[in-house]
């Protein structure tokens, strides 16, 4: 028996040395062929997969503007190299970008530089402050704009400004105030910016507000539409080039800080093409835009173009050579 007994056992021991040595040698091959190295992993954190099944994760890798893997920290990590950023988001939620279906970046990007802002101003003592303080720092020849963005029910004040505080805060360099897109108030240096005076004729699209001698009080109103908005404010000087580069970068870093990570240009609103497109398009070419990009096009000169109000182009992939009507 203890013969048999011994022989068994070499005969196991003669079957199971080949699996454990092929075992060895297949745990080496794995260990020779390391996963992909990310240039990116957020981890530590709630990450919104918006897959079907509603996934949330803790971290993810990403490697060329691309996922590479999702999952827990300890599987994600397996993809840290020499060079990968690890960004520990500390438990916060983490959702993919979101996408706003219209708006004005390509306009809005080369006046951002221009604009006073009074978003979440509390007071209109506070909002007039600021309005002071920005005239004087404009240059000469350049106007102030505060371009929406505002209502009067956010001030404790609850009123606008008026045309006297406006004149007397900036009697010497022009102020547009637009008030969503109803009316703008332009101060007395803005009327004579744009020649508006008292033999001026009513435009297409809009009336100039006028006092009992028929001089204008500085009060253009939309009606029937805007367009007396967007024509005088387009008067007005314009940055450089240079200029509008850096001032467009400036637009989409803070929409990138809301959270947007693509938009879809709606175009208008005196945005010709291709003139005012050569900026976003220089900016694609750098490889400096900050968010992907899907426009319509108003083409108002004959011959440029080649396409219809509201065809579309996107920027943002690897080519700008995309079919009209295209959106990302």
């Amino acid at each position: 028996m203890a013969q048999k007994k011994i022989s068994r056992q070499k005969a196991w021991s003669s079957f199971l040395a080949p699996m454990l040595l092929a075992g060895i040698l297949i745990g080496a091959g794995c260990q020779s062929q390391p996963k992909e190295t990310a240039d990116t992993i957020l981890k530590n954190g709630k990450i919104a997969t918006v897959t079907e099944d509603s996934r949330v994760v803790s971290a993810v890798a990403i490697k060329d503007g691309k996922f590479l893997a999702v999952g827990s920290d300890e599987e994600i990590m397996n993809h840290q190299g020499a060079q990968t950023q690890v960004i520990d988001v500390n438990g916060r939620t983490v959702i993919p970008g979101l996408n706003d279906s219209h708006t004005h970046v390509i306009r809005g990007g080369l006046n951002y530089n221009l604009e006073l802002r009074w978003d979440g101003v509390p007071t209109l003592a506070e909002a007039l402050r600021l309005l002071r303080e920005q005239v004087q720092r404009t240059p000469p020849q350049q106007w102030v704009r505060v371009v929406g963005g505002w209502s009067e029910f956010q001030f404790a004040e609850r009123r606008m400004p008026s045309l006297e505080e406006l004149n007397e805060i900036a009697p010497e360099t022009p102020v547009f105030v637009l008030h969503l897109y109803d009316r703008a108030l332009l101060n007395r240096a803005a009327l004579r910016a744009v020649g508006y005076a008292k033999d001026t004729a009513e435009p297409p699209g809009g009336e100039i507000q006028r006092d009992q001698q028929g001089n204008p009080t500085g009060m253009l109103i939309a009606k029937p539409n805007a367009f007396i908005l967007y024509s005088t404010l387009a008067k007005g000087p314009k940055l450089s080039h240079e200029d509008q580069l850096n001032s467009t970068r400036h637009f989409m870093r803070e929409l990138n800080r809301f959270g947007l990570t693509s938009v879809i240009d709606a175009g208008g609103g005196f945005q010709n093409f291709p003139d005012d497109y050569q900026v976003i398009n220089d900016l694609h070419q750098q490889g400096q835009l900050t968010l992907r990009i899907a426009y319509n096009l108003f083409p108002q000169q004959p011959k440029h173009g080649g396409g219809a109000e509201g065809s579309g182009h996107a920027v943002g992939e690897e080519s700008l050579a995309v079919p009209p009507a295209r959106h990302l």
